[in-house]
């Protein structure tokens, strides 16, 4: 039987430390995530509140847009920190946690440009590093992973309450941990042995919609239209989600239709063409192994990761997906 080496742990990037520092001294903390929230930033943002309040800290999270968060989130421990982003009142030390780009926070980057420490916490390999103190990791399968990394550096005590806000954004992220790696794995033991309630949490996050996500699906998928030839033969297939179409789904929902339309075998990138105001969308993009989409959405205005990737976009729905399928093709 041939050996197997295990993999060597990661060494802690030079940041942590530094962060961990500024945190544990800290006597109030702003924590900001980003706009239409998802499981990583709020479970993120949650889990560094949390432990801080434990600490002594006086703490506010919080994010821009919308009022309210969707509803399986609504659920995780820590949501009493939260406060609408007009009620923050800004501190010395502010952190942003998964949030690529300043803009990305909206109207509380008034908070985070006001701080004397500004902390970045976020996995986007298209983030530039725009904190006074920056840890951003590009290879970390989450947000979440680098929170625990933080915690652990400020000797704080991992229980449910803190596993749960963390696996929330690790389960999501990893797609149940269809494309996490090695370290994924070894986290979500952590957070499990913690005890999370992983299957009611997955379920929970990933596996509940209502009943009339499924209309809206049949209706998106209706609209799904293949293009061979995109990305050098390697082939690119889209979809549409107007406003009439979601109509009555909250914004992740119809975010979710993209893990479906990228399943479509003989394409190698998938879209879907979101529009969240009139002739306003949001652009998600996924890849399978091949396509690095960061400089796809860099030169539409976005960001993201290799494989997972968004920009936002103004026009027709013909107007808009017409100058997509050209820079493809």
């Amino acid at each position: 039987m041939t050996a197997v080496s295990a993999e060597p742990v990661p060494s802690m990037p030079a940041p942590v430390e530094e962060i961990a520092d500024v945190l544990a001294a800290a006597t109030a903390v702003t924590i900001c995530c980003h706009t239409r929230p998802d499981a990583d930033t709020i479970g993120s943002g949650l889990a560094l509140g949390v432990a801080l309040r434990r600490r002594g800290a006086a703490v506010q999270v919080s994010f821009p847009s919308p009022a309210q968060l969707p509803e399986p989130l609504a659920g995780l421990p820590g949501v009493d920190l939260l406060v609408a982003p007009e009620d923050v009142v800004g501190t010395d030390v502010v952190v942003t946690v998964d949030c690529a780009s300043a803009e990305r926070i909206g109207l509380l980057d008034k908070h985070f440009y006001a701080a004397s420490t500004r902390i970045v916490i976020d996995h986007h390999v298209s983030n530039a590093g725009y904190g006074t103190v920056n840890l951003v990791d590009g290879d970390a399968s989450c947000t979440a992973e680098l929170i625990l990394m933080v915690l652990d550096a400020m000797d704080v005590a991992l229980d449910a309450d803190l596993a749960t806000c963390l696996y929330a954004g690790l389960v999501t992220d990893t797609g149940s941990f269809k494309w996490g790696g090695p370290q994924s794995h070894r986290t979500a033991a952590r957070l499990l042995e913690a005890g999370v309630d992983g299957r009611e949490w997955t379920r929970r996050l990933l596996d509940t919609h209502q009943f009339l996500w499924l209309t809206m699906v049949s209706k998106v998928l209706a609209t799904a239209v293949l293009v061979p030839e995109a990305f050098d033969g390697a082939g690119l297939v889209y979809a549409v989600v107007d406003q009439v179409t979601a109509a009555g789904m909250s914004w992740e929902q119809a975010e979710s239709v993209v893990d479906i339309v990228r399943t479509t075998a003989e394409a190698e990138v998938a879209v879907v063409f979101k529009e969240t105001s009139p002739n306003r969308w949001s652009v998600s993009m996924r890849s399978k192994t091949q396509i690095d989409l960061v400089p796809v959405a860099r030169a539409a205005g976005g960001g993201g990761h290799r494989h997972a990737a968004g920009f936002t976009s103004e026009g027709t729905v013909d107007e808009v997906v017409a100058s997509f399928v050209a820079t493809a093709v």
